[in-house]
């Protein structure tokens, strides 16, 4: 057990030109703040709003996939439009890492081990599935968690297909992003290993702010989770199967069971 609690050695070297680190530097910022990093800001601006507020946290409510217009076919529009801009931000990551000289195998993004790959999915997002949507229930409770509706779309034919893009697009950008991306640059800057995998869980949390302290805080831990596993198998498919399992069950399954039981605000 222990073994998974420290990384390996990574063969990535360390950039010693000053002007190569510093371009580094600036393409970070940059990708961070058209990216996730951005949505780090909004979200923490959210939550302030939200604790201004007269109503308590825990009857707040906020909905992960919303509808954007009245009309059916435009609202559709929209949300293709968002997914295509998650695959984006995922594909702007995947690109600077190969315009570095990294191949995409080299983070782990290949086909050489596709059995392997789903079931270290599997496990993984059960690891943090279940305990995520226990801490989400505890955080509710308390008052630190606004209710969270992972859907609020209208009932319409496709609805349950754009969920399902809706989760893969968000798993592919995050994972790429702030794993593959941002762990391999910070290597390359000599960060230590320990020091970028909690920039990189810090940054995360941020970015759900929005959720309250429960989607913060669970989000730290899927950060720490999920980074070190990276660091230790280098396999990213595994942590991009994972999410978007995690994001599947979320979103299609309260669109399908949301208001037929009890526990499930």
């Amino acid at each position: 057990m222990t073994q998974w609690l420290s990384p390996v050695h990574t063969g990535t070297p360390v950039v010693q030109d000053a002007r190569a680190r510093r371009l580094i530097g600036l393409e970070v910022l940059v990708v961070f703040t058209v990216t996730l990093g951005l949505s780090a800001l909004r979200s923490a601006l959210n939550l302030i709003g939200a604790l201004l507020q007269p109503v308590p946290l825990n009857e707040q409510q906020v909905a992960l996939n919303a509808p954007a217009a009245q009309q059916d076919l435009l609202d559709l529009a929209f949300q293709l439009t968002w997914v295509l801009q998650l695959v984006g931000y995922g594909a702007l990551g995947a690109y600077l890492l190969v315009r570095a000289g990294f191949a995409l195998r080299s983070v782990g993004l290949d086909a050489s081990r596709p059995l392997r790959d789903g079931l270290g999915s599997a496990g993984l997002a059960a690891l943090i599935g279940i305990p995520g949507l226990g801490l989400y229930l505890i955080a509710r409770a308390i008052g630190v968690s606004v209710t969270i509706q992972p859907s609020t779309l209208d009932d319409t034919w496709w609805r349950i297909p754009v969920l399902l893009l809706s989760a893969g697009a968000n798993s592919w950008a995050e994972e790429i992003v702030m794993v593959g991306y941002l762990l391999t640059r910070l290597r390359q800057l000599g960060w230590s290993e320990n020091r970028s995998l909690l920039v990189q869980a810090l940054i995360r949390g941020s970015y759900h702010l929005y959720q309250g302290l429960g989607g913060f805080v669970g989000n730290i831990v899927m950060g720490l989770v999920f980074g070190r596993v990276w660091q230790r198998t280098n396999r990213l498919w595994v942590l991009v199967g994972a999410h978007a399992l995690i994001d599947i069950v979320a979103f299609a399954g309260y669109a399908l069971i949301g208001g037929k039981v009890s526990w499930l605000p």
